[in-house]
């Protein structure tokens, strides 16, 4: 036993290097984490143990960067804690099976041509970031979002390369640092870990740079965002028509009504309320119903914009649909508003069931949700041009380039993160939806149903943070440019995913050439 951990001791300390360096944590170990077990690889004759190395790596960082998934299963499925602990442990297993995969591809590129150590090494480090940037995960993240979780100046070149960009070139520094390890006592090591030492701080100093270079904001507007922290059981009982639908519109009113009371000089331009927070269907069919024509009267009394999550219908698939509505100073409802697009399997729909729909008898419980039509229209009124995203429709950066695309001056996000816990997932959710407003340069305003809601800035600056489930309320002047210019990362935004495709292809000429020179 002893001599098989000593024999993973290095996946082992990868593992433990990446996972300590996700957000909550700091990005301590981003830029060195992969040397251990690219080292172990390095070592390795037999294809299995180099599997196991990048199984073993990929379950440890996950089980300290995600435990979060237990609480959700505990919570979101109702599973008993100990059956939501294998749980955990199950994904832990297969969540990041990208570790194991560019393994498994390098040591067959390694075995075919027997190339040098050097190329070996590059061809390991470029494997390696192309499986973790296509990897599938529910959950995108990347090693980019930790600089700005710590707020380490280098994020600000997100809008360059984008947070993707970030995260390769992060595990790129890994192998000038494989090297430097493998040259410890020589001077060569030695000046390698200077030149990654100054490169960093020069990039730091860029990214203070490209923040001063940002113009100055030509508009603003005052927002009110509220935090309701409704209960998942309650939110439940409201969906399935027993009961709580009043107490949890009045409680919004209710938490509203303080804030505007709070600040009674503040001329409040909207108010913002989270995803399906309204409590009822919302939509012109259903606007004589009792909780619509509540709100309408509420905003109408108080001549009060509002922006809400609700559920709505689609009327060519009668399916359900969650939505963001734009009600004016009136309580009526601005046309269009926006269905959330990019749904949660097995949340909001039944992977594969439009090809087999036998699946749904299977699972009658999972929601069934159709899709709105993405991010091709913005919500425009009073003059604003906002774009919408629901959830984790954030954490795609097609999605908000789009949105840019389009000419969104700010972005609103509206999100339920109650499933999740308070430590880590809240905070993670947060930094890759506000990552967005970094590297398109425009505000973000993310507003949730137990936090974090919070409004970030063009250059990324984030105000005041709301309690995580906690009831809460906060007012934000938010400054913002009314023709935001168009981000290097906009316009080239396949840049990073061709750089990385065209060094994987230098390198596979490469091989075949000195395989030839040598036969």
């Amino acid at each position: 036993m002893n001599s098989k951990l000593k024999f993973l001791s290095l996946p082992i300390l990868s593992g433990i290097l990446i996972g300590t360096s996700y957000i909550p944590f700091p990005p301590w170990a981003s830029l060195f984490c992969f040397v251990p077990l690219w080292l172990f690889w390095s070592r390795q004759t037999r294809l299995k143990d180099v599997i196991l190395g990048g199984m073993i790596t990929a379950f440890v960082f996950t089980l300290i960067g995600f435990n979060w998934v237990a609480y959700l299963l505990h919570e979101f499925a109702h599973l008993d804690w100990p059956v939501a602990v294998i749980g955990m442990l199950i994904y832990a297993l297969i969540a990041h099976l990208y570790v194991p995969l560019a393994g498994l591809l390098w040591f067959l590129w390694r075995r075919k041509f027997n190339r040098s150590e050097r190329l070996s090494l590059g061809m390991m480090a470029i494997i390696t970031i192309l499986c973790e940037a296509y990897s599938f995960t529910l959950f995108d993240w990347n090693f980019g979002y930790s600089w700005y979780g710590a707020n380490i100046p280098v994020y600000q070149w997100a809008e360059v390369i984008g947070f993707s960009g970030l995260s390769a070139a992060t595990l790129l520094c890994n192998l000038p640092l494989t090297l430097a390890w493998q040259q410890r006592r020589q001077n060569s090591g030695k000046i390698i870990l200077a030149a990654v030492v100054i490169g960093f701080m020069l990039l730091n100093v860029g990214g203070l740079w490209l923040k001063a270079r940002l113009p100055q904001a030509d508009a603003s507007f005052t927002t009110l965002l509220v935090q309701a922290s409704t209960e998942n059981s309650e939110k439940m009982a409201a969906e399935l028509g027993k009961g709580y639908s009043k107490e949890i519109l009045n409680r919004y009113m209710t938490l509203t009504d303080n804030a505007l009371k709070s600040h009674p000089d503040k001329k409040i331009d909207f108010v913002l309320w989270p995803e399906t927070a309204f409590p009822a269907l919302l939509g012109e069919q259903f606007k004589f119903n009792a909780l619509p024509q509540a709100l309408t009267e509420f905003l109408h009394e108080r001549q009060l914009p509002l922006i809400t999550g609700a559920y709505s219908v689609d009327e060519s698939s009668r399916l359900i649909t969650n939505s963001l509505f734009v009600l004016n100073k009136d309580g009526d409802i601005v046309p269009p508003h926006y269905s959330k697009t990019i749904l949660l399997a097995f949340g909001e729909y039944i992977p594969g069931e439009q090809w087999f729909p036998k699946i749904r008898d299977w699972l009658p419980d999972t929601g069934h949700f159709s899709r709105g039509s993405g991010p091709t229209r913005l919500l425009k009124w009073n003059g604003y041009k906002m774009g919408a995203q629901i959830c984790y429709e954030s954490l795609f950066p097609g999605f908000s380039r789009a949105l840019a695309q389009l000419g969104a001056q700010f972005i609103v996000n509206v999100t339920n993160d109650s499933w999740y816990g308070a430590w880590q997932e809240p905070y993670q959710h947060m930094y890759m939806t506000l990552a967005r407003g970094v590297e398109f340069r425009r505000p973000v305003l993310r507003v949730t149903n137990t936090g974090v809601s919070t409004v970030s800035v063009a250059s990324g600056d984030i105000m005041e943070q709301s309690p995580v489930h906690q009831p809460w309320t906060g007012l934000y002047q938010v400054p913002y440019l009314e023709n935001p210019p168009v981000t290097f990362y906009q316009s080239w935004f396949w840049l990073v995913p061709c750089l990385l495709w065209g060094a994987l292809l230098v390198l596979l000429v490469m091989g075949f050439k000195k395989r030839e020179t040598l036969h």
